[in-house]
């Protein structure tokens, strides 16, 4: 892929990924998230986190499968966006859901699974966004591709924290979490297969 290719991906990559916050922010201003918008906001900035958490572990599978490098090309900048999405998630809930009461926010913590599993995988995405450059790459060497299988883990916690959200409608978070349980077959397979036989038989995802 020529350069001019790969910038020209990255900007499309980059708007569209905007786009589901730009249409919050412009249905919150006219009015038209319902009678809890606070609520509609923060769950949407949760969902989209999550979802481009999973695109971008479907990246490492759609590069094999393919044979293509475009799918590397852009894994960091949906995890990026990803993380991005999951903090504003979470700075909706301390600010308007809690006004930044620590008190209760621990509470909420300890009392409610839902939080619990929401805030482990923020802490656990943390340190994958912050080293997620070169640079980091270059100074981890082995370590850091160890550090960034914690996604898979981490993304478990993610879909049970959707789904205790959500409580009545769960087809969402089931869906996430069939493609997840996907995804770690494939990782799984990947890892114990020979990696000739996987090219051979490639797995879609």
């Amino acid at each position: 892929m020529s350069r001019q290719r790969r910038i020209a991906l990255k900007i499309t990559l980059f708007t569209l990924c905007l786009l589901p916050l730009a249409w919050l922010v412009y249905a919150l201003f006219t009015d038209r998230l319902g009678a809890n918008p606070i609520e509609v906001v923060t769950r949407s900035l949760g969902e989209w986190g999550l979802m481009l958490l999973i695109v971008t572990l479907t990246m490492t599978p759609l590069r094999d499968a393919s044979g293509q490098t475009w799918p590397v090309l852009i894994r960091r900048m949906l995890g990026l966006f990803s993380f991005f999405y999951i903090l504003l998630h979470l700075n909706s809930y301390l600010w308007f859901d809690q006004f930044f009461d620590w008190e209760e926010i621990g509470l909420d913590i300890i009392k409610r699974p839902f939080i619990t599993f929401g805030v482990l995988s923020f802490v656990g995405l943390l340190p994958l966004a912050v080293t997620s450059n070169r640079w980091s790459q270059r100074k981890l060497a082995k370590k850091w591709r160890s550090l960034h299988r914690l996604v898979y883990p981490i993304s478990i916690l993610a879909v049970l924290h959707f789904y205790w959200m959500v409580k009545l409608d769960t087809v969402r978070p089931i869906l996430f979490s069939l493609i997840l349980l996907c995804l770690l077959g494939y990782r799984v397979i990947k890892a114990y297969i020979p990696p000739k036989v996987v090219q051979d038989r490639p797995i879609s995802g």
